[in-house]
């Protein structure tokens, strides 16, 4: 009894560390996804930025999240962990403060680069430390509550973000983020990790900042993170553009449903091993949902009220294709890396996803300025998607079977 009580109670999930770092995961997004559909409008109408503009200038903070992740990786696995995941927690919350201060467009882009090296930060040592302390028998099943984290966090920030962007200032909207922010750092505080003896300062090599056997699958996940960055950026703006008369804040809301309901069941697969497999299917689904989505602008001209349920089951589609493909993806990069590189294996994890996201970011201003309507950036995001299917089949797949360490 004792022996089958101390393994219960190694294998146990939900332990208060478990617990705050969810909390303070969950706090970080919201103050994210609070203002991530309220910026382009914001500066549409604050700094009169066009469509390219709005484009280059959220395009920043990604940017900056891809420049930062590679020595986000090699210095948590070098360095106490907590202390850096502190102090980039830190800095992403007071970045919401100087945002209300500015009033120029060339500090508040240098203010959103800034803030996207905090973030970069902060979301490798989350992922990292979580890792930590999760028990490896049910690394899977925790990663997809983790991401759960996010995803109510995405349910119910872009909703508030929109309805407080037609009831209040945007300062109220930055003070919120902000005292979101502010509540993340306790919680984030009172995560206990264990302790991290020094490690031998190795020669600097490629493989200190990327994970070299990751490489396939991060091109994969790449191509994937294109046309999410372009639909969680535009939806809305796009939306209105067709004539949707839904509030956008239910799309995210159907999303963020799909992406919880399906983090749980695939966490579970990925436990019993089936990673290629998972992420396989989520591929196949999130093809047919954006499809719907570029043919959304011509349903809208002969069945609008039929359309736009037709808006909320795509939503609630690619939420659970990416909600299917999150965990698996993770814990794929993690089962190449030695434990001494968790570090390194979740920042070319996030990397892949922060470069997709950045060109996504870019591609769907500039096509929706060029070609005046953002159907044809969904229609680029079907095309990628295929392609990244294809690719996973023929070449990530088998080298993930091939290279697995775990």
């Amino acid at each position: 009894m004792e022996i089958l009580f101390i393994c219960i109670m190694k294998n146990k999930l939900f332990t208060s560390n478990f617990c705050f770092i969810l909390a303070a995961n969950f706090l970080l997004f919201f103050a994210f996804y609070l203002l991530m559909p309220v910026l382009p409008f914001y500066l549409k109408e604050e700094f009169m930025a066009g469509k390219s503009m709005i484009g280059f200038i959220l395009s920043c903070y990604t940017i900056a999240c891809l420049c930062i992740r590679p020595f986000s990786g090699y210095l948590l696995d070098t360095f106490s962990r907590k202390p850096l995941y502190l102090l980039a927690y830190f800095v992403f919350t007071v970045i919401f403060g100087g945002y209300m201060l500015t009033g120029v467009l060339a500090v508040f882009i240098a203010l959103r680069i800034v803030h996207g090296f905090a973030f970069g930060m902060v979301s490798v040592a989350g992922n990292t430390i979580v890792i930590d302390i999760l028990p490896s028998e049910r690394r899977g099943e925790g990663l997809g509550y983790y991401g759960l984290a996010n995803n109510i966090a995405m349910s119910f920030g872009p909703m508030v973000g929109l309805f407080m962007h037609n009831t209040c200032s945007y300062e109220v909207i930055f003070s919120s983020s902000l005292l979101s922010g502010c509540l993340g750092v306790v919680m984030a505080g009172l995560v206990k990790t264990s302790y991290k003896a020094p490690v031998k300062r190795e020669p600097l090599s490629l493989d200190r900042f990327l994970l070299v056997k990751g490489i396939p699958a991060g091109f994969a996940l790449l191509l994937l993170s294109i046309p999410y960055g372009m639909t969680t950026t535009y939806v809305a703006m796009y939306a209105d553009e067709i004539g949707i008369r839904i509030s956008s804040g239910l799309f995210f809301t159907c999303m963020a449903v799909g992406l919880a309901v399906s983090r749980i069941f695939s966490g579970k697969q990925v436990d019993k091993g089936r990673i290629t497999w998972v992420i396989q299917l989520g591929m196949y689904m999130a093809v047919v949902g954006f499809a719907f989505l570029f043919v959304c602008r011509y349903l809208m001209i002969g069945f609008p009220i039929l359309t736009s349920g037709l808006f909320l089951i795509i939503a609630l589609l690619l939420g659970i294709a990416f909600g299917t493909m999150f965990p698996a993806f993770n814990t794929l990069f993690v089962n190449l890396a030695p434990n001494n590189q968790r570090g390194t294996a979740t920042s070319t994890y996030l990397t892949s996803w922060d470069v997709g996201i950045g060109v996504g970011l870019m591609l769907g201003g500039v096509i929706g300025q060029a070609l005046d309507g953002f159907n044809y950036a969904y229609l680029l995001g079907a095309i990628l998607t295929v392609f990244s299917a294809v690719f996973f089949h023929i070449k990530a797949a088998p080298h993930f079977n091939a290279n697995r360490l775990r």
